[in-house]
């Protein structure tokens, strides 16, 4: 996969986790249908087979079911028993961006955490941009990989609809697979 294709793979995983999907992101979904098929063949004919009122009504309450109010995808919360988010360079992934020669502007999102899923998917998604892929690695090793799979595994488990229980595991598949690729370039002992 070159990092083109990576980068929207990791743009793509940063919008469906920044909120809850809205009409024109069922009806590009609707319209690409190989996309769909990739994510999940219970998701595809989900999306397909549902009226866009009904879709618009589950996804809005099953993503904040799921990401907003029993559970928020951010990593200090999911990897630190004290519930707590930590701000400015106390947050390791904060410290990674600045350590990398990344400034992430909080005041462009809604999104509050530097550590949530989605910011961390379009730090990814910048790093392909800019063939870092290094970076990448490392970042997928030390912290996307740290705690997203069993975090997307729980959070599978009570998933009501098709559509986000096959994106969970499209997700964790589609992070393993990179970091596979991204592995025969870098072995871990060259890090």
């Amino acid at each position: 996969m070159d990092n083109k294709t990576r980068a929207f793979g990791y743009a793509f995983l940063s919008r469906m986790f920044e909120k809850e999907l809205g009409e024109k992101e069922i009806e590009d979904l609707r319209n690409s249908p190989e996309l769909l098929e990739t994510i999940g063949e219970d998701a595809k004919e989900y999306i397909e087979t549902h009226d866009l009122d009904k879709l618009l009504d589950e996804l809005n309450i099953d993503f904040n079911s799921l990401f907003v109010i029993n559970s928020q995808p951010v990593e200090s919360l999911v990897i630190d028993s004290t519930g707590e988010i930590l701000v400015g360079l106390q947050n390791p992934v904060m410290f990674f961006y600045f350590e990398n020669g990344y400034e992430i502007d909080m005041n462009r999102t809604e999104i509050l955490a530097p550590d949530h899923i989605s910011i961390e998917f379009a730090f990814m998604q910048n790093l392909a941009y800019r063939n870092e892929n290094k970076t990448a690695f490392k970042f997928l090793r030390d912290h996307l990989l740290q705690w997203v799979p069993p975090y997307l595994t729980a959070m599978r488990g009570v998933a009501n609809t098709p559509f986000y229980k096959d994106l969970c595991d499209f997700t964790i598949d589609y992070m393993l697979n990179d970091y596979e690729m991204l592995k025969k370039e870098y072995p871990i002992d060259a890090l």
